[in-house]
């Protein structure tokens, strides 16, 4: 690294220690950052460096070739939560002030991230799934020397039915067990009571999303026999496409249970004739009510949807009626140019024609 660049590292890391006693959200850790920063940054920055709590940097220092793998866990988290919600009024947008401070200065989600709602619980849930699903990966590729494949599986089976383990079986265990490591933090280390709610609530949500990935683990197995007859089958756990542990979280989210704002032995569904029925380790839990998300506020940082595009005829969350909050929407023509209908001249090019196309666009008054 030449010494203008030193230069500039020495200076950010010097910002980042004034901003920690400035910006209450840096102090207590905004690891989600790590998802949306520049390849490498992270890594040359050091752990010392990077907008994380204190048990957090201990553990990044004594582990700290997880790191590509915690940054990975956030990018796909990330990712995840604007996929599902892309076509909703909260899209899960992350703030301009998240992208423009330094790093991790202000929170990644704004208001969403402390608020105490669905969302929050949806952010918490994705998030620890996506470290469990990043670190997993990267412990069964071989890229750290503490995990490997599951090796509780490597002997099993069943001689009857034709199959054993073998492979690579996936150590979700080891991925689960570092993400409550690197996220989980005690209650009994918080004053207030609001605040003791809220972290019982993240905790929870931590623990529905590990448990997400735990739940949708599956089997695959590879045939062995004189010309494919399958006579042995070899089969070892894998875990499921993040997609598909999104889907199931934001299933979670469409049915998720509102507890009480007070924290008696343990946490109790929010209405008092529902409180016998058991709340369940993988169900996601909010304590406020989510506001419309339809009209700008400012001061929470919610942009609401105009000038949001949606589609005219659904009758979904993507719809111009439900997106747009019953205020309309504009309609402009847009042209597309592109090229067409491309054939091979011999020899040695390639001629297309130039299309145009006009489509009708629809954006929230």
């Amino acid at each position: 690294m030449d010494r203008a660049a030193l230069l500039g590292l020495a200076r950010l890391c010097a910002l980042w220690a004034a901003l920690l006693v400035l910006f209450p959200y840096g102090a207590q850790g905004n690891w989600m950052w790590l998802g949306i920063a520049s390849f490498g940054v992270p890594e040359k920055l050091g752990c010392a460096n990077l907008p994380l709590n204190s048990r957090q940097k201990e553990l990044c220092k004594r582990k700290p070739y997880l790191l590509p793998s915690i940054g990975e866990g956030a990018r796909l988290g990330i990712q995840e939560c604007r996929s599902q919600f892309r076509h909703e009024r909260w899209n899960c947008m992350i703030t301009a002030a998240a992208t423009t401070a330094p790093m991790g200065a202000s929170p990644l989600f704004g208001y969403e991230l402390s608020s105490g709602t669905k969302e929050t619980a949806f952010i918490y849930a994705v998030m620890a799934a996506g470290l469990v699903h990043s670190v997993t990966r990267s412990c069964s590729a071989g890229n750290m020397t503490e995990c490997s494949c599951d090796t509780t599986l490597q002997n099993g089976g069943s001689a009857s039915e034709g199959w054993h383990w073998g492979g690579c079986s996936d150590d979700v265990q080891y991925g689960m067990w570092f993400s409550r490591k690197f996220l989980d933090f005690p209650i009994r280390n918080t004053t207030g009571k609001e605040n003791k709610v809220l972290l019982a609530m993240n905790l929870h949500n931590n623990e529905a999303g590990r448990q997400a990935v735990a739940k949708l683990m599956s089997v695959d197995c590879r045939c062995h026999g004189v010309s494919g007859s399958c006579a042995v089958k070899t089969c070892w756990k894998t875990m499921s496409s993040f997609e598909k542990i999104g889907h199931l979280l934001k299933d979670k989210y469409e049915n998720s249970i509102q507890i009480s704002d007070k924290l008696k032995r343990k946490m109790r569904r929010r209405e008092k004739d529902q409180r016998k029925i058991p709340i369940h380790k993988d169900d996601l839990l909010y304590v406020n009510k989510s506001p419309n998300y339809c009209v700008e506020d400012k001061k929470l940082g919610i942009p609401g949807t105009q000038g949001r595009e949606c589609n005219r005829t659904s009758e979904g969350a993507d719809g111009c009626n439900l997106l747009c909050c019953g205020r309309g929407y504009n309609t402009h023509v847009v042209r597309h140019v592109e090229r067409c209908e491309c054939k091979f001249i011999w020899c040695c090019y390639v001629r297309c024609r130039r299309c145009e196309s006009m489509t009708d666009v629809h954006t929230c008054k």
